[in-house]
């Protein structure tokens, strides 16, 4: 497979992707996919296994941004019926693509690199192996309650998705067996050749790309080195994570490839609602009820924590409703240990059913009450009149 055909395969299509699919859609489609044509759920179907490796190939390279990346730049460069001969690359000598980068050297990058980078390596510079790659990081999400959100939780998380082959490790071998390297590339897994007058560096033939031929291929992966299950992680979520907050769990997603690092496991956390409480950030909040009587005269209100005993909060004489009251470190925890503070927001309660005895003493206290509370609408309505 030439470069050029390589990047004129369509790896949105492999997955029945559109061009502009997120990252969750195309891994979505890509575990379908997978689950279908797995080597384990189709044993002995050739086609279901070569298809398995179109749809691997794809996820690997759509799946890393920095891979999708340069494919796009990659087959923008070949769109519409590819390069044509600059001038001065006439009389049969190979131009380099590399010269409509700036002429950078294999040194300092050009399309060699571009296409290299594809395969998790960058071309034979002098026969270096390929080297390893970082596996992709994973998403999961995961509802907790508002009180498990408030003091912290540690949950099990069941993830779905290729992991190491357990039976040869990763290698894509059988047991017993070692992989060898290729003799047609050296193992670094691109080869040169010159074609129409360009100079094109391409994945090898003979291993396609991964610098090794599996003589012996392990019987549960089929040679992919990887297996689709489902794996149960304890994850440790911190005290006062908010709603729609990603937790990084490092090392815990997709295994590399070639010895390389795995990749990271972030969890999407939800966060449900509380009948008492609310939250401004690591502040608790809460809606406090009280009478006209309190409200007016002042009082000591005891008032619920989230999780410990009520507090005694004192209520200031001619207390308007909508006053906020601060009660120190009875919030949530902050990422420096100390704590945020509960907000308790007064509501002053106007009774709506008085007997004949409250009546007649609301009456006596009104009759003795000579502000006018609305002096400030007149006011205001005389000075712009």
């Amino acid at each position: 497979m030439s470069a050029r055909d390589y990047v004129e395969k369509d790896y949105y299509a492999v997955l029945g992707v559109s061009k502009d699919a997120s990252a969750s859609e195309i891994k979505k489609a890509y575990r379908k996919l997978a689950r279908e044509f797995h080597p384990d759920a189709n044993a002995g179907d050739g086609a279901a296994e070569e298809r398995f490796k179109e749809i691997s190939e794809a996820y690997d390279v759509l799946s890393d941004q920095t891979k999708r990346r340069e494919y796009d730049e990659a087959r923008a460069l070949f769109a519409d019926g590819g390069f044509r001969m600059p001038p001065g690359a006439q009389g049969g000598a190979p131009f380099d693509l590399g010269d409509l980068f700036g002429g950078r050297s294999a040194a300092g990058g050009g399309i060699n690199d571009l296409l290299g980078g594809l395969f998790g390596g960058a071309g034979r510079r002098g026969g270096a192996q390929m080297g390893p790659r970082r596996g992709a990081d994973v998403e999961a999400e995961v509802s907790l309650s508002f009180a498990d959100a408030a003091q912290g939780v540690t949950i099990p998380l069941s993830v779905s998705g290729p992991h190491i082959c357990p039976t040869c490790s990763g290698s894509g071998a059988k047991p017993g067996t070692t992989p060898r390297a290729c003799p047609r590339c050296g193992g670094s897994g691109m080869t040169s050749r010159n074609q129409g007058g360009f100079a094109f560096a391409e994945p090898c033939r003979e291993c396609r790309g991964r610098g090794v031929l599996i003589d012996d291929p392990c019987p549960t992966c089929g040679g992919v080195g990887q297996a689709i299950s489902t794996r149960t992680i304890r994850a440790r979520i911190p005290a006062g994570v908010g709603d729609g907050q990603r937790i990084r769990l490092k090392g815990k997603g997709e295994p590399g490839d070639r010895g390389g690092p795995a990749g990271d496991l972030f969890v999407v956390v939800h966060v449900g609602t509380h009948p008492v409480f609310g939250r401004k950030a690591h502040n608790l909040t809460l809606v406090l009820p009280v009478s006209f009587a309190e409200a007016t005269l002042g009082a000591t209100v005891k008032v619920p924590t989230l999780d410990g005993p009520p507090v005694s909060v004192k209520v200031p004489a001619g207390t308007p409703s909508g006053k906020v009251l601060r009660v120190r470190g009875k919030g949530l925890a902050k990422s420096d240990g100390s704590m945020g503070d509960l907000l308790v927001t007064i509501d002053v309660v106007v009774p709506t059913k008085l007997d004949d005895a409250a009546r007649e003493a609301l009456k006596a206290f009104a009759a003795t009450q000579s502000e006018n509370p609305r002096a400030h609408l007149d006011t205001a309505v005389s000075d712009h009149g």
